[in-house]
């Protein structure tokens, strides 16, 4: 099982990625009306992001982009911060912003935003040395908290309105439901990322499949609700 992990988790979980993008791409004639398309786009976003991020694993041996070796980009760190760790939290912003209908809502996630975004920059020019070698603990357990404010108040205007009734077609429902579940499996684990750096190899490994388990979990939840789920006026 390690040595599958060890070859091919970064395969199978860009697959289930590009599973669901590709998904969206095909259905996208059926969303292009609503506040959906978005999250297709960002589907692709993170695709494309995931993909550019993989060079890091060509600096070693003589690869491809071995002249990056000693250099602060030899790491994936700053853009895996960049585009999942603050970009993915403002899209999430924006697009519950945008699905929303209850004003206080509304104001709370544009401010709350906001704020996650002015705590972000400025703790990476405050740590920039850091920035390129390791993840912030901060920024990810803000970003949690981002999320699940999302979530909770798009669950609590599902609750109180008519849509508790149909909420098993909503598209906002099945998204709503696997990120909260990924970032709550998920966000834990960057207070041990410190094993990272002691070769702790079954926590690792550890790790690894919790990854892999939760994106597969994901996306193959977008995936199906991309399929399954009908149009809604927002």
């Amino acid at each position: 099982m390690n040595e599958f992990l060890l070859t091919y988790k970064n395969t199978i979980s860009f697959g289930i990625e590009i599973l669901a993008a590709v998904t969206g791409l095909v259905l996208f004639k059926k969303y292009k009306l609503e506040a959906a398309k978005f999250f297709i786009y960002f589907l692709v976003y993170l695709s494309i992001c995931d993909y550019l991020s993989s060079y890091a694993r060509y600096v070693k041996d003589d690869g491809l982009f071995s002249f990056l070796e000693g250099t602060m980009f030899a790491k994936n760190y700053w853009w895996t911060t960049l585009y999942w760790k603050i970009g993915a939290i403002m899209f999430f912003v924006f697009y519950y912003h945008k699905i929303l209908k209850t004003t206080i809502f509304k104001r709370i996630l544009k401010i709350s935003g906001f704020s996650f975004l002015l705590f972000s920059i400025s703790y990476v020019a405050l740590n920039w040395d850091k920035y390129f070698i390791m993840f912030f603990p901060s920024i990810s357990v803000f970003g949690a908290f981002i999320i699940f404010l999302c979530t909770v108040c798009y669950f609590i205007e599902v609750l109180k309105s008519d849509k508790i009734l149909t909420f098993y077609k909503s598209l906002n429902f099945y998204i709503s439901f696997a990120i909260f579940i990924w970032w709550l499996i998920i966000t834990p684990l960057v207070f041990y990322d410190v094993y990272m750096s002691r070769l702790d190899w079954n926590f690792i490994f550890l790790r690894w499949q919790i990854y892999l388990i939760a994106n597969i979990t994901m996306y193959l939840t977008f995936t199906f609700a991309l399929i399954w789920c009908k149009p809604e006026n927002d």
